[in-house]
């Protein structure tokens, strides 16, 4: 597979956001971000029981993932970061090596002003230029603005699970969405 370099991806830029590799001082930020998603579904009984990540833990698994070549990106607008994606193997098994699982998360104050738009292309060409051929998504069925988006790169409903999150005191589903990277399963890998 193609290696991923760090650095600036370019200067892609649209509507205000600028999207590049991630870097250390990115870290607070992220973890902010991340935790403002995970608290939201929590009622504060269960939030102390929880072990949250810590910024070592998300500087670790940045590390982690630029060691192995993959993409870890930031959204910023005016030196703001105010979003995150990344993507990791799917499983470890190595007949799953050519897929990848990618999270995004978008910051309160900026969801619904195109910051995932922007993530995800840049994101779908990364993981398909370094040579992984699926990419898969679980995604909350209520979420319909990340539904949408998904769908709007190419995404397709690979599967449902029911029952499997608890949040806002209720029982919530997961939808898989899947998208194929270049070549897809049309053709073997090259290496």
């Amino acid at each position: 597979m193609a290696l991923i370099e760090n650095g600036d991806i370019g200067n892609h830029q649209s509507f205000g956001v600028k999207i590049r590799f991630s870097k250390d001082e990115d870290v607070d930020s992220m973890l902010s971000i991340y935790m403002q998603h995970i608290r939201r579904g929590l009622d504060h009984d269960s939030a102390s029981h929880i072990d949250f990540p810590q910024i070592d833990d998300l500087k670790r698994r940045r590390k982690n993932m630029q060691k192995h070549r993959l993409p870890h990106l930031v959204a910023e607008i005016s030196k703001t970061i105010v979003g995150y994606a990344y993507a990791v193997p799917f499983r470890k098994r190595p007949a799953y090596r050519y897929v990848l699982k990618h999270s995004i998360y978008v910051h309160q104050d900026y969801l619904h002003m195109g910051v995932g738009r922007q993530l995800m292309p840049e994101l779908i060409n990364l993981c398909a230029a370094a040579g992984y051929r699926q990419i898969i998504g679980y995604i909350d069925s209520t979420n319909h603005a990340s539904i949408s988006l998904h769908e709007a790169f190419g995404f397709h409903q690979a599967g449902y699970l029911k029952g499997i999150g608890y949040k806002y005191g209720n029982w919530t589903d997961s939808i898989i969405m899947q998208r194929s990277l270049g070549m897809g399963d049309k053709s073997s890998p090259s290496n």
